[in-house]
């Protein structure tokens, strides 16, 4: 089973809230979220070209993203596990 070994403080600058993938150094002001709130990148200070609403396509895209770094999975282990899910009866 393969997982995320980079930077995960990008992870959390990405998403736009903390996810304390660090554990106890998300509780601290040495966080990477707390010093750059923006997203990382080239163009994450400015929003240039990009439209400040998004689409609901997105917003699904970056609900999936967020519970995939959260539970620490990548895609393909992410989408077997909801397949399992979906067709279970009962409360899963």
């Amino acid at each position: 089973m393969a997982k995320y070994t980079g930077p995960v403080c990008r992870l959390c600058r990405r998403e736009g809230e903390k996810l304390f993938l660090k554990g106890s150094r998300c509780f601290t002001p040495k966080c990477g979220f707390e010093k750059r709130g923006y997203a990382p990148g080239q163009h994450g200070k400015t929003k240039q070209g990009r439209s400040e609403r998004e689409s609901d396509y997105a917003r699904q895209l970056r609900a999936k993203q967020r519970a995939r770094r959260v539970y620490g999975v990548l895609e393909r282990q992410f989408r077997r596990s909801f397949g399992i899910a979906l067709r279970t009866r009962g409360m899963t």
